[in-house]
């Protein structure tokens, strides 16, 4: 009886070696390492980013803005912050006033370290960044908020803001950029009036 179970034992034992071994020579023959780029090129499909159209700048945003749309945006700024002539602070500073005041202006409330340290005041460029994201804006903020991530609403709401006591005036639109083709046109006509006189002067 002992010497089946030594038997057994050992090529138990023997099994082992060998799987644990074979582990080994494999791990060394098949590396399982990540990829420098993930995923695998298709043909046709661009990269994420590639050949995305950007949006209209903000001062086009800005200058087209719905302000009664961006008093609806700021109910989802209502439950942390007023924003009449002379009222309380909240969970938030009261934001009467505030566009183009420095950043921490409203007396008596406690902003963070993070928030006051940013240089500047809140300029229509400062609050379209902090409200996009205001922990990218001022890592370490105090303000749970996550962010607007519609450009659009975030124009909207910093014109209302902005009627809201401050009355800055509004950036003019930037102008469109021309088309690939009118590009072409002009320079067709360019080279064409250049030609002109040369074959006058032939004649």
């Amino acid at each position: 009886m002992g010497d089946r179970f030594n038997t057994v034992a050992g090529w138990a034992l023997f099994a082992g070696i060998i799987a644990l071994g074979g582990a080994i020579v494999s791990s060394k023959i098949f590396h399982d390492e990540r990829p420098e780029t993930m995923g695998y090129a298709i043909e046709g499909v661009e990269a994420e980013g590639e050949g995305a159209v950007a949006g209209p700048s903000l001062n086009t945003l800005l200058a087209g803005a719905d302000v009664a749309a961006g008093e609806k945006v700021f109910a989802k700024c209502a439950a942390c912050h007023t924003v009449n002539q002379g009222g309380a602070n909240g969970i938030g500073p009261n934001l009467w006033d505030s566009v183009g005041k420095a950043h921490g202006h409203v007396a008596g409330f406690a902003y963070s370290e993070a928030l006051k340290s940013v240089p500047g005041n809140w300029t229509f460029e400062a609050l379209d960044k902090w409200l996009k994201s205001p922990r990218e804006y001022a890592p370490g903020t105090k303000m749970t908020f996550a962010g607007l991530g519609n450009p659009v609403d975030r124009a909207n709401l910093i014109a209302w803001l902005n009627t809201q006591g401050s009355n800055l005036p509004l950036p003019a639109a930037d102008a469109e950029p021309e088309a690939e083709g009118d590009n072409a046109a002009a320079a067709d006509n360019a080279a064409n009036a250049a030609e002109a006189p040369a074959e006058n002067a032939a004649e």
